[in-house]
């Protein structure tokens, strides 16, 4: 999709202009690349349909933004992205991927040791040549030496949200070719796995060449490695590489089981299948030669004598005894959420007003937007002083009498300092309608002493959300380290609700620690951390999360309605 490649330039774009001191442009160029990796149509068809009007209408897409898009429809190159790369040749896409690693260490970098790659700041690294520069020291040599050993384990890999609109895309091109029956996602898309290997498409097609045709001369295919009569492999520009397999009808569902995995959940049903005298595969499920099960996915796991499982769900971690005991969750449901707890507005570091962010809220069918702007320690997304919070908390008294429809709700996402105390005073804190906080800064610091942080904050009478609380930055930086049974019960005795953070950048918590902490009875806020008006239709992301971590809607508190939610909160904690 083209939108992902954009947002990539304009991404490198806003570091390349803060790296040359330029005033306002790289935040507008930051926000319109955000806008870009959520906006679910086509630039291209957007521009094909509406013109230059159409792309300026984009929610943080100004005209000179605008016109850059249509640069790039048109030519397939940027004039400003070609100039600043000729001036600044270094790959800040690259080393900005490293954790501690910004605009303004890498000037200083490549003005001072030439670095111009990740792979020349590993020497330089090594090589002890980093220590001395200004602001250094061998701390942060060696935590840089750990972002790039980090980096290197993600090699290859794409985030979800960044991988599935395009499979997306893809998938609904390949439903429109005349000789498909049927097509579908699986791989680690459909289980909406966090990170993405590759894509996988299974066709049911009267016309396998039309369909193999069509995949191999997609705009998307930079390189196909092989093509055959029912399977071809092609490498996709945007460096993700995708699978195309054309099959029987009668083995249809069988494949799309097969295909989906995980591994560990395939490899468990193959046994299951072997001690009930059924042989499993791809093709389908077999007593003997005879095909008992192929065309449907469903049908295979009840003629196992399993409960259908959601693909989230396949993890090989207990699913199939559940299934077999008829005691799978009620997962909660994509689009069951009434509210979104975590936005970000131009009042800090957000690219829309309040206004904005609520009126798209809105239209999502939402009851309700908690508005959590950043706090003033975290001086770089011009976070707010307690003055700036109850201007804020005026401003939103005043939506809400001009707005019908959807109630916007008075929070802050309010920093976790270092000793586990907050940087805005309790007064304040009590006349906002549901406090977050969260950590931003110090993530390495020993498990106990980050675990006694965090609870002390969850202790605070007047927190009661932890924002994406193991703080990490998918195939950037690492969670803290925490004792999670230490936390999950003082999170569960004082009724602290631990967020689901939707971003795909975090997907934080993980379904893993959401099941755990589920068993001790936690509650869970599953929201965007939308920075724009387009992220707030991440909430998909999130629910996929909570649904791996078999949480019902019973544990979201914002699939509740508003007066339900009120009354939960207000409860002594």
């Amino acid at each position: 999709m083209l939108n992902q490649e954009l947002a990539k330039i304009f991404f490198e774009m806003s570091l390349l202009l803060e790296m040359k001191e330029v005033a306002f442009k790289p935040r507008a160029y930051e926000n319109a690349a955000h806008t870009l990796e959520a906006l679910e149509e086509d630039v291209k068809d957007i521009y094909k349909r509406e013109g230059l009007k159409g792309l300026d209408a984009i929610p943080a897409v100004g005209k000179g933004i605008a016109r850059d898009i249509e640069d790039f429809i048109r030519t397939g190159r940027i004039k400003e992205y070609e100039r600043l790369k000729k001036k600044i040749p270094v790959d800040v896409a690259g080393l900005s991927s490293i954790e501690g690693v910004g605009p303004k260490l890498i000037k200083t970098l490549y003005n001072t040791l030439k670095i111009r790659k990740v792979s020349d700041l590993e020497r330089a690294a090594h090589k002890g040549k980093l220590r001395d520069l200004p602001r250094m020291g061998e701390k942060l040599e060696a935590k840089i030496l750990k972002g790039i050993e980090f980096l290197k384990t993600s090699h290859g890999r794409m985030l979800l949200g960044e991988a599935r609109p395009i499979a997306l895309m893809i998938l609904g091109r390949l439903k429109k070719v005349k000789s498909v029956e049927d097509a579908k996602l699986a791989g680690s898309v459909r289980r909406w796995q966090e990170t993405i290997g590759d894509l996988d498409f299974l066709v049911i097609a009267e016309n396998p060449k039309e369909v193999i045709r069509t995949f191999t001369s997609m705009p998307e295919v930079a390189h196909i490695y092989s093509t055959g009569k029912t399977k071809t492999m092609v490498r996709l520009r945007a460096g993700i590489d995708a699978d195309l397999r054309i099959l029987p009808k009668e083995s249809f569902g069988a494949a799309i089981q097969y295909f989906t995995g995980s591994k560990d959940h395939n490899v468990a049903l193959r046994k299951s299948a072997i001690k009930k005298g059924f042989k499993l595969n791809e093709y389908g499920l077999y007593r003997g030669k005879k095909l008992v099960a192929g065309i449907d996915e469903k049908d295979i796991y009840k003629k196992l004598g399993l409960d259908w499982m959601s693909p989230e769900m396949r993890t090989n971690t207990g699913e199939i005894e559940a299934a077999q005991k008829h005691k799978l969750p009620n997962l909660i449901e994509y689009g069951a959420l009434k509210g979104d707890l975590q936005t970000q507005t131009n009042w800090t570091d957000g690219a829309n007003s309040i206004e904005e962010m609520a009126m798209e809220a809105k239209k999502m069918g939402h009851e309700y937007i908690l508005i959590t702007d950043h706090t003033k320690s975290l001086a770089m997304t011009g976070g707010a002083d307690e003055k700036k919070l109850l201007r804020q908390m005026k401003e939103i008294d005043r939506l809400n009498k001009k707005m019908s429809g959807i109630m916007i709700l008075k929070g802050a996402e309010v920093n976790i300092m270092k000793d586990g105390s907050l940087d805005i005073s309790d007064s304040v804190l009590s006349q906002l309608d549901i406090v977050g906080a969260s950590i931003h800064s110090h993530f390495t610091m020993p498990e106990k002493e980050q675990t006694a942080r965090l609870i002390r904050a969850i202790e605070n009478p007047h927190v009661d959300i932890i924002f994406h609380p193991t703080g990490r930055s998918l195939m950037k930086r690492e969670p803290i380290r925490l004792d999670f049974d230490g936390v999950f019960r003082v999170a569960k005795k004082t009724r602290t609700i631990l967020e689901i953070n939707a971003h795909p950048r975090r997907l934080d918590l993980n379904g893993e620690l959401v099941r755990k902490a589920k068993e001790y009875g936690v509650k869970f806020a599953i929201s965007t951390d939308a920075h724009a008006v387009s992220e707030l239709h991440y909430l998909d992301y999130g629910i996929a999360q909570a649904r791996r971590g078999w949480a019902t809607k019973n544990d979201i508190i914002n699939a509740w309605p508003l007066t339900t939610l009120k009354t939960f909160l207000k409860k002594e904690r």
